[in-house]
């Protein structure tokens, strides 16, 4: 009795072990690698041409920053700037909130066209809530982290994103340059996300550019935020230059 106890056991692991492979592997090929280009580097007296041009160019998002000055040192631009392009593009509204408190302006900025709004963990006194508070105004609900903050600390929240954020320099300056630590970071939280099951984006912001994107998209990130790396010369070109490099890496993820 004991022994058939111990097959029935271990039958039941090996079905466990079977799912939990074919979840990741399934996770693994409907992953889509996604450009989203970040305006904090357009140049502001043509903001809209400027996104049309990194639209042309194959970027599917748009990479929205919003500081306050108080999580971090710079303010960058609010809900008058957001509200004014969301009628210059019908991409997908990736605002990232480096704000105190952002459970505060969740409702305002769904109300004027965000798709997905991500908010620090850092940033919120209770981070459930503010998640929740997302979801229910229809957006799809974004988590980030700084370089200092260890990854285990995201693994209470799987469950209410849909985004997890990665950020690869300091929060709050554009032009930065990519901190190699940030790889193994990547990779972790891949693996977490893939353990879990859940089907949740990975982007990586800060630092990224032609050289090293294709690293960290091979370190497990499939939403790319690009700034300067896009809108400097030829935006348009740019933006090609990345999604051809991001197109190769999801051939090769599904083969």
């Amino acid at each position: 009795m004991i022994n058939g106890d111990c097959s029935i056991k271990a039958a039941i692991l090996l079905v466990i072990i079977a799912v939990t492979q074919r979840q990741t592997q399934v996770g693994k090929r409907m992953r889509k690698n996604i450009l989203s280009p970040s305006i904090l580097s357009a140049d502001f007296c043509h903001l809209g041409e400027d996104i049309q041009k990194a639209v042309e160019g194959g970027a599917e998002y748009i990479h929205i920053d919003v500081m306050d000055g108080i999580f971090v040192p710079q303010i960058s631009f609010g809900m008058c700037v957001q509200k004014s392009i969301r009628k210059c593009t019908d991409k997908v509204f990736d605002t990232h909130l480096m704000i105190t408190e952002p459970i505060r302006y969740v409702e305002e900025f769904a109300s004027i066209g965000s798709d997905i709004i991500t908010v620090h963990l850092e940033a919120c006194e209770d981070v459930a809530a503010t998640l929740k508070k997302i979801r229910e105004a229809g957006c799809k609900a974004g988590l980030s982290i700084k370089p200092a903050t260890p990854v285990e600390e995201l693994r209470p929240y799987l469950e209410l994103v849909d985004m997890i954020l990665i950020m690869s320099v300091e929060p709050g300056f554009g032009g930065q340059s990519y901190i190699e630590t940030s790889t193994a970071k990547i990779a972790e939280t891949r693996a977490m996300i893939d353990e879990s099951g859940l089907d949740i984006d990975l982007e990586v912001d800060g630092g990224i550019n032609k050289d090293n994107v294709a690293m960290v998209l091979e370190a497990g990130a499939n939403v790319i935020v690009a700034g300067s790396a896009v809108f400097r010369d030829d935006i348009k070109q740019n933006a090609g230059d990345f999604a051809i490099k991001l197109t190769a890496n999801d051939q090769r993820e599904k083969m």
